[in-house]
């Protein structure tokens, strides 16, 4: 969404002082880019226990795995495309859906497990399911059935997912948080009346991150030069993903 179109817009976005990691650190996280998207982090909770993991440290069970490593050895492995917050290395996102869709990119491919597992503040847990992967390399996406239970507003969830490349060892993995939002009444009504593009700058300029992440992913899908996806990866310090194409996946088993 243009400057023009923002300026007349009256998000709800909260000016904040801390960084995400991939951020230069003189410019402020509630920043336009290339004149357009702006996404403003919330501030974290502080009782949030184990920040997570962004991307694969990497572990035995999947180390010489060639067929299921990238033939690049640059590129990133197992990744969520999730914010992390350099002062902590927390890795968390924001959503008003009580049924998200949690974004990753995954060189590993079937027939290799992978499970993803979703966990209350408590550690009880909520919802899992074996997932399986596609026969190629990408960003991939895993959203709640309706049979899972809802989520709930105020609350702060753990998910994870894992890869399992050898038996009887420790897989692949990823985690973090994702925290539910109550929809603003003065939002709603700017996003009930908003085009697809200025959807997106709206999720984005309030922090909700799975929401503006989620819409720019159909944006992408039916213009594969729509930038507003490349956008909000660079914010957070994924740039080098923009470009990975979006396959199909996944359905939960």
């Amino acid at each position: 969404m243009s400057c023009a179109v923002l300026s007349c817009t009256q998000v709800q976005a909260q000016p904040v002082n801390f960084l995400l990691t991939g951020q230069n650190p003189t410019l402020n996280l509630s920043r336009k880019l290339n004149g357009s998207l702006t996404f403003a982090a919330p501030p974290p909770p502080p009782d949030i226990g184990e920040p997570g993991q962004r991307s694969e440290a990497g572990s035995r069970g999947c180390e010489n795995v060639a067929r299921q490593l990238p033939t690049d050895p640059q590129k990133q492995q197992l990744t969520a495309i999730v914010p992390m917050y350099s002062d902590s290395a927390l890795v968390l996102g924001t959503t008003i859906d009580a049924a998200p869709t949690f974004w990753f990119y995954a060189s590993y491919v079937a027939p290799a497990p992978a499970k993803f597992v979703l966990r209350d503040k408590d550690g009880e847990l909520v919802y899992q399911t074996d997932v399986v992967l596609p026969q190629t390399p990408g960003i991939i996406s895993l959203s709640l059935p309706k049979t899972a239970p809802p989520l709930l507003v105020g609350q702060q969830y753990r998910w994870f997912l894992k890869i399992y490349c050898r038996e009887h060892e420790p897989p692949a993995f990823v985690d973090g948080w994702i925290q539910i939002n109550a929809l603003d009444p003065a939002l709603k009504s700017q996003l009930e009346k908003a085009m697809p593009r200025d959807r997106v700058a709206l999720y984005a300029a309030n922090g909700l991150w799975f929401d503006a992440l989620s819409a720019a992913a159909q944006l992408r899908r039916r213009n594969s030069k729509d930038p507003a996806w490349a956008e909000l990866l660079q914010v957070v310090g994924l740039n080098e993903l923009a470009t990975e194409p979006i396959v199909d996946c996944c359905t939960p088993r």
